[in-house]
Formats: C-alpha cells, sequence, structure tokens
C-alpha cells in the first residue's frame, strides 16, 4: 500500500502558482480600472481664468448651471502669465457651452467653500473677462467677478471717494456761512 505523497508534485506547485499570479493580475486590473475609470468618463473640456483669489474652490466641486450640477472643477492652477487663476472645467452633462456663458465663484453658506456657476450673460452686460496675453487648450469660458469680489471693491471705492472729498475745506465754508448769517 502506498500513501499519499508528503511533497507536493511539480503539477500542484505550477497550478498553484498560477492560480495565485493570475488572482493577482486581476485585482490589480481591477483597482487600476476603477482608480481610471472616472477619468475615462464623457465630457467636454473648458477652461475659465479669474482675476481673484479662488481660496475655497477645490479639486472636483460642482460646476453648476443656473443651480443644476452639470460637471466639475477638474484642476486649478496658475495661468502662464503668472496673474490670473486658470480653472480647468469638465462638462459631464453633454450640452456644449456657447460663448454667451459667463462663470462666476459662488460661495455655498458659512463654510468657505466656492463652486463654479454658469449662466447665461445679461443682454447688455459688459465682458468683464481679464485679459488673456497667452494661448488656451481649452475653449474659453468668460468670467465675472465674484459678489463677494463686487461687494469689497465697491466698499473701497466708496471709501476713496470719501478721502477725496475736502472735508476741511466743506466745513470752513460752512463755518464761513453761518458766521456771516
Amino acid at each position: 500500500l502506498k500513501g499519499p505523497s508528503p511533497m507536493p508534485s511539480q503539477r500542484t506547485k505550477y497550478i498553484v502558482g498560477l492560480f495565485l499570479t493570475g488572482g493577482t493580475g486581476i485585482i490589480l486590473l481591477a483597482v487600476i480600472w476603477m482608480g481610471t475609470s472616472r477619468y475615462l468618463e464623457e465630457g467636454q473640456f473648458y477652461v475659465t481664468y479669474f482675476n481673484e483669489s479662488v481660496q475655497g474652490l477645490d479639486k472636483d466641486p460642482p460646476v453648476k448651471y443656473r443651480g443644476v450640477s452639470i460637471g466639475r472643477v477638474l484642476k486649478i492652477t496658475v495661468a502662464p502669465d503668472s496673474k490670473l487663476i486658470k480653472v480647468i472645467l469638465k462638462i459631464e452633462s453633454g450640452q456644449p457651452l456657447g460663448s454667451n456663458m459667463v462663470a462666476q465663484l459662488k460661495l455655498v453658506g458659512i463654510t468657505g467653500s466656492i463652486f463654479v456657476e454658469l449662466d447665461q450673460k445679461k443682454e447688455g452686460e459688459l465682458d468683464r473677462s481679464p485679459k488673456l496675453t497667452f494661448p488656451s487648450e481649452y475653449p474659453i469660458v468668460a468670467s465675472k467677478p465674484s459678489d463677494i469680489g463686487e461687494i469689497i471693491r465697491s466698499v473701497d471705492e466708496i471709501l476713496s471717494k470719501l478721502k477725496a472729498l475736502d472735508l476741511e475745506g466743506i466745513s470752513d465754508r460752512v463755518k464761513s456761512t453761518l458766521d456771516k448769517m
């Protein structure tokens, strides 16, 4: 009587090795596929340039058209002129963005998070996009200053006009007029 051999045969070793190699390969391919599947999604790429701070805008927040999410922010970098901020948008809704679109940074509540809001340019609205001195790799979406940026600019303008007033001269003239009366 001969019992089972205590040492595995070469064939068994080969099958186990093949199984482990195949399983590892399948797991590796699955991880790579899941990681890159997001980048293989359909979508059109656009770029917009902002001439203000984009603090609070991170990679992957939504790009919204009148409140409806149509894509996401793919990348944020400093533009080639080292003055503007370049924001690459991936529009996943399938609808192309026309030349009448304008992008603006919008604040999400009090969290400090920001997203990009797209809307149609209003009739007669001036183009307030920063002027570009370099070529762009993607179609450009015009931009306009954020609401907060506009408020700060308006307050600065009012303060400089107040500083420009000759309050001392006005006060002296009022005093002299009152003295004459």
